[in-house]
């Protein structure tokens, strides 16, 4: 079996995200990034069913600059086989990146895609159900447990009511929730080996996949501060600024 796991670029979740000066976007420049956390959990999970002897084969799989290097390296470290890197110095967007994860679908025919359920920058929560919708095949969202089967995969998924486990053909994709594992860190050893190992390039444009964004960002602004708040002597003072102040009642 084979496990394609895509991973992206983001800023590092422990920065302090600031907004640009003329509030044309996110600073990025002298900014400490790495590897999106939903997707070090995809590769963990990919990993693991390695390990388990469920998967021959795991490849790691980014688009962006040439900086994206890193994580493939962090993702071969981790265990990854081999990646695969669609160079592209623009903005990514998701359907963008759902037509460039087809198009090394078809080329790989892998028989599972796991990625993170969303990317900590944008929150779009929308490459795996695209790239699901593009290929036709199951998907099983937010995954909390994955077994492994005979032909099929059991994902269990947890939703407002408890948990729901959904049985799926393969291939199929499924996209990771924060429950489902925890990452380990590479080893020095790990490290040094994933050096040695190969990065094909991977040319979308040459595939008919146009990646130019579609949607404008018009202007980015910090959210505005939030006021202190009062205490009020009793409940009826509390009702009477809801009704007439605040006017939510």
């Amino acid at each position: 079996m084979k496990i394609l796991v895509p991973v992206k670029r983001v800023i590092d979740f422990n920065v302090k995200i600031r907004v640009k000066a003329d509030n044309s976007g996110v600073e990025t420049a002298n900014v400490k990034m790495g590897m999106n956390p939903f997707d070090e959990i995809a590769v963990e999970e990919a990993v693991r069913l390695k390990e388990k002897g469920k998967a021959t084969e795991v490849i790691a799989v980014t688009i962006g600059p040439a900086q994206c290097q890193d994580l493939l390296r962090t993702a071969m470290a981790i265990g990854a086989d081999r990646s695969i890197h669609a160079l592209f110095d623009g903005e990514t967007q998701p359907l963008g990146v759902a037509k460039t994860l087809k198009a090394i679908v078809d080329q790989e025919k892998p028989d599972m895609v796991i990625l993170g359920k969303q990317a900590i920058d944008g929150d779009n929560n929308q490459v795996g159900q695209m790239l699901g919708a593009l290929l036709g095949w199951g998907q099983a969202t937010f995954a909390s447990k994955v077994e492994l089967g005979a032909g099929s995969v059991n994902v269990t998924r947890e939703v407002d009511g408890g948990l729901e486990t959904l049985q799926l053909k393969l291939p199929a994709i499924i996209t990771t929730d924060l429950r489902l594992n925890e990452p380990r860190y590479a080893t020095l050893p790990n490290i040094m080996k994933a050096k040695k190992k190969p990065i094909e390039p991977f040319d979308a444009a040459a595939k008919g996949v146009d990646l130019s964004p579609r949607i404008k960002t018009l202007r980015v602004d910090e959210p505005g501060s939030r006021k202190a708040g009062i205490k009020v002597p009793d409940v009826a003072t509390l009702v009477d600024k809801l009704k007439n102040e605040a006017k939510v009642i």
